[in-house]
């Protein structure tokens, strides 16, 4: 019976979330057809059947958290759904429309992320505690522990109906090596917060993995930023004469970000040497200026990419970028179009904020924080004092890839375009 596994549908997931079934047990199904909904790391993503036939068991209720590559449905005939119906019975789950399903389905045995559905091996029996309970258990799994000298039975499983995989295996292996060998003074408990005085709010799939990945960012990259303070009093008016010439040609405006993103992507293109990735012995040097654009949704940070931003003309940049971040906040983006950035920008300047810093979007090596222009006094030529529009700029670069004066030099660049406008697009 042809099983459908939790596929793998961005480059930095490990499991997905069923958001929702749209097929039913005993619903036909064809392939190609989508079926249900799955939240990645990244976005709400369409899942399609992957053969033509009869939908026959749901595995994975809505909800569920499932590693890629587990079993979440099985479509036959129809045969399999008609027996699982009329041997219901008290206990059985209203999600598989008929007798529950044992969670001793196959577990794939890999050593890399793979693309396709992987090898199925036979059906596993329980494993039984010390209380008795039968708890399941994968071929896989066993030999796992067999070899890590691992007891299988105090092991917790993850996998549907408790079922206990390679991964919880080498998980309770880690544990028992961790764990101290005589027992330490436990540190005083903090004091519990009165009950009731916070609502607890769970963490979407975006947030947890950004609160992953930034954190090991930090820890792992060693941050160092510079700032620039930058004359934008010209770009702005350059802006206005910009978006004048559009409106009357009946084409959409452009933002002071639309500016900045091409500004980036020119500076980029006459030095990549900050458009790199930093890879143990050696470094990556992107042949392509593909640039993230921050964009905060209801469900946490998104950064869509703008591919090949060097190569095309500041309306363009400003009509992509209006469309992923209207679908960005939708969460209709498609994985493809936030994987493969280069580089990343940040601007919270329309929230008021003058000046931050950003965290490195692994594995990229830098990402410029912008913040909003204000106005300030200065001497022009003359020695006259003239209010003048000055935009912060803070760049935050991995020193492994990217040295103090390589950084500099790429913010003096970047700020000469900015007070020269017209570069910008010549």
């Amino acid at each position: 019976m042809p099983e459908i596994t939790m596929p793998r549908l961005s480059d930095t997931m490990e499991e997905g979330v069923i958001a929702s079934w749209l097929k039913q047990v005993g619903d036909p199904v064809a392939r190609g057809e989508v079926i249900a909904e799955i939240e990645t790391d990244k976005a709400l993503m369409e899942l399609e059947a992957y053969d033509d036939g009869v939908l026959e068991q749901i595995l994975a209720d809505a909800g569920a958290r499932v590693p890629i590559g587990e079993p979440i449905a099985l479509v036959g005939d129809g045969s399999g759904a008609a027996r699982a119906t009329s041997a219901a019975a008290p206990g059985t789950s209203a999600a598989t429309g008929g007798s529950e399903v044992s969670p001793a389905a196959p577990e794939p045995e890999r050593s890399a992320p793979e693309k396709s559905a992987p090898a199925v091996e036979p059906a596993a029996p329980a494993t039984a505690t010390a209380t008795g309970e039968r708890r399941p258990s994968s071929p896989l799994a066993r030999k796992i522990a067999r070899e890590l000298g691992v007891d299988i039975a105090s092991v917790t499983g993850t996998g549907p109906g408790g079922r206990i995989t390679r991964r919880d295996v080498e998980s309770a292996q880690r544990t028992t090596e961790s764990a101290p060998a005589t027992p330490e003074p436990a540190a005083p408990a903090a004091a519990p917060l009165p009950p009731g005085d916070y609502d607890e709010i769970p963490l979407t799939r975006i947030q947890q993995v950004s609160a992953t990945r930034l954190t090991e960012s930090k820890q792992q990259a060693p941050h160092i930023y510079l700032t620039s303070a930058i004359d934008v009093t010209d770009l702005l008016a350059f802006r206005v004469q910009i978006n004048a010439t559009l409106e009357s040609a009946g084409k959409g405006k452009v933002s002071v970000n639309d500016l900045l993103v091409k500004a980036v992507a020119a500076t980029l293109r006459t030095d990549p040497s900050v458009n790199v990735s930093f890879a143990g012995d050696k470094l990556l040097q992107h042949k392509g200026i593909h640039l993230g654009v921050a964009v905060a949704t209801p469900a946490g940070l998104l950064v869509p990419v703008i591919r090949d931003a060097d190569r095309k003309s500041v309306s363009d940049i400003a009509a992509e970028s209006r469309d992923k971040a209207e679908r960005a906040r939708d969460r209709k983006l498609r994985a493809e179009e936030m994987s493969g950035g280069t580089f990343t920008i940040s601007n919270l300047g329309m929230f008021g904020i003058e000046q931050f810093t950003a965290v490195i979007n692994p594995p990229e090596s830098a990402i410029l924080a912008v913040g909003g222009a204000s106005d300030e006094l200065r001497l022009d030529d003359s020695g006259s004092v003239v209010s003048r529009k000055v935009l912060r700029v803070t760049l935050s670069a991995d020193h492994r890839a990217i040295d103090g004066a390589v950084a500099a030099k790429f913010l003096q660049q970047f700020k000469d375009l900015l007070e020269h406008p017209l570069r910008i697009i010549t």
